[in-house]
C-alpha cells in the first residue's frame, strides 16, 4: 500500500460526529472530484474506501443516490467509478451546497462552514478526492490536484488562513489542472494530524528522525575520516623526517627529549598526538611542538644532503 493509500484508508475511518462536519466533508470530496457539475461525469479512483465514503456522504448529507461500479484498469489496477446518473441528483447535490452549476467560475462557498471543525472536515474531503503524498523515504511532498485555477487559489488561501497549523502552500500549473502543494515536512506532519491521519503523520516523523540520525552519523563519519586523513598525512611527513635523521646523523645525536619521541613515532606512525603524549607523560601541545622540531630538522638535513622532498 502506498503512503497516499495509507493516509486515505486512515481518513476514511474518521467519524464525523456533527452533521455540519459530515456536510462539509461531503462538500469537499465532491467539489474536488471533477464531477461537481450538471454534466454527467464520473469520479474514478483506485481506492475502494474513498469511493464508498463518497457515496455514503452524498446519501447522508444531500439525500442523493450514487451509482458505484467496479472494474480493472488496463494497468491491472482496481478502478472504482462513482457517478450521479440523473440530472435531478446532480442538481440537488449542487443546490444543497449553494451552487447552481451555471456559475462562470467554480469557487468555494464558505457558507457551508459553520465553524473550524467544518473547515477541517472539508479539507479532509478534498484530500480524499484529489490529494496525494509522496513516500517520505523518497521526499517530502503533499499535493492537491485541483481542476480549476480560481478554485486552486481559493483553496490555497483557505489553507493559509487555517489557524490550527501554519501552512505556506504553493500553486503550480500542471497540464490540465492546478497543483496546491507543500514540501516542508513539518507542515505536512501538521496537516496530516489536523485531517485525522495521525498514524501517517507519526510514520512521516519517524522517517524524518531516521534520516536526520543517518545524516548526523554520515557527517560525523566524514568529519572523522577527514581528521584521520589529516592525521595520517602529518604522521607520514613526521616519520619520513625522522627516518632522514636516523639515516644521516642518527637519532642518538638528538636532544634527550626528542630521542624518545622520534623512536616512538617511527614505531607507531598511527598514534595520535594525544596518544603519544599519554605515553610520554607530556601534553598534546608539547608533543606537537617537539614533532615540529623533528620535522624542521629532518627537512633541513634533507635539503643539505640533496635528498628529494620528504613529502
Amino acid at each position: 500500500m502506498s503512503f497516499s493509500s495509507e493516509i486515505k484508508h486512515e481518513l476514511c475511518k474518521v467519524e464525523n460526529r456533527k452533521l455540519c462536519c459530515l456536510k462539509a466533508e461531503c462538500y469537499g470530496i465532491w467539489l474536488f472530484s471533477k464531477c461537481f457539475s450538471l454534466k454527467n461525469s464520473a469520479y474514478v479512483t483506485e481506492h475502494g474506501d474513498v469511493a464508498r465514503r463518497m457515496s455514503e456522504l452524498a446519501a447522508a448529507a444531500a439525500s442523493v443516490q450514487v451509482e458505484m461500479s467496479f472494474a480493472v484498469s488496463r494497468r491491472k489496477k482496481p478502478a472504482y467509478r462513482v457517478e450521479l446518473v440523473d440530472d435531478a441528483s446532480r442538481e440537488q447535490l449542487l443546490q444543497i451546497f449553494g451552487h447552481t452549476g451555471r456559475e462562470p467560475s467554480l469557487r468555494i462557498n464558505r457558507g457551508n462552514f459553520e465553524g473550524d471543525c467544518c473547515v477541517q472536515a472539508f479539507l479532509r474531503g478534498a484530500f480524499l478526492a484529489c490529494g496525494t503524498a509522496t513516500d517520505p523515504n523518497k521526499e517530502y511532498h503533499l499535493e492537491f490536484s485541483v481542476p480549476y485555477r480560481n478554485l486552486a487559489r481559493e483553496f490555497c488561501t483557505l489553507l493559509e488562513e487555517t489557524e490550527a497549523f501554519p501552512a505556506a502552500p504553493a500553486v503550480a500549473e500542471r497540464k490540465s489542472s492546478y497543483v496546491v502543494y507543500l514540501k516542508d515536512s513539518g507542515q505536512i506532519e501538521d496537516l496530516l494530524t489536523y485531517l485525522g491521519a495521525s498514524a501517517a503523520s507519526m510514520e512521516l516523523m519517524q522517517v524524518k528522525m531516521y534520516k536526520e540520525a543517518k545524516n548526523n552519523i554520515n557527517r560525523k563519519t566524514n568529519f572523522e575520516t577527514a581528521n584521520m586523513d589529516k592525521t595520517y598525512s602529518a604522521s607520514a611527513r613526521q616519520t619520513a623526517a625522522i627516518a632522514v635523521i636516523s639515516d644521516t646523523v642518527g637519532i642518538g645525536s638528538l636532544p634527550e627529549e626528542l630521542q624518545q619521541l622520534a623512536r616512538l613515532r617511527l614505531e607507531n606512525p598511527e598514534m595520535t598526538l594525544r596518544e603519544l603524549g599519554e605515553v610520554l607523560k607530556i601534553s598534546r601541545s608539547g608533543v606537537n611542538h617537539r614533532l615540529q622540531r623533528l620535522l624542521q630538522l629532518g627537512e633541513k638535513i634533507a635539503g643539505e644532503k640533496g635528498i628529494e622532498n620528504i613529502m
